[in-house]
């Protein structure tokens, strides 16, 4: 079964996420969400989802490697740089680093991503078109 990531580029706007907490702790029953990641702008989402950091998620979810060094060899880079740009990922909850014996192992859980990128700014109202 096919897990999705769903990516919008939105502020830190997080009511919702606050009206879910507030009926949760009312005892209410709350259906699950889709896990949604929010950025907070498209110049923050070209950065991590630039082209060398999607390689690392598409290897970690082929390959499923058992380490940094190992990762750094699927994608024919030295392990400090693949480090660097794990670690950004694993900031932005894209993967997760398991502690396998001395090795942290990256984790990737989803296998899709779902990108949800506004053309208008503000309150969705766009700029007409000369008729």
């Amino acid at each position: 079964m096919t897990q999705t990531l769903h990516v919008r580029i939105k502020s830190g706007d997080r009511s919702d996420l606050e009206e879910r907490l507030e009926a949760i702790d009312a005892g209410e029953d709350v259906e699950p969400s889709e896990p949604t990641l929010s950025i907070e702008n498209l110049e923050t989402f070209g950065r991590v989802f630039r082209s060398t950091n999607l390689e690392l998620l598409e290897a970690i979810v082929e390959h499923e490697p058992g380490s940094i060094r190992e990762l750094a060899r699927l994608v024919d880079r030295n392990p400090p740089e693949v480090l660097e740009n794990v670690n950004e990922l694993a900031d932005y909850g894209l993967l997760e680093l398991e502690e396998d014996g001395r090795a942290k192992r990256p984790v990737v859980w989803y296998d899709e991503i779902d990108a949800d990128i506004p053309l208008t700014t503000g309150s969705g109202q766009g700029r007409k078109a000369n008729a």
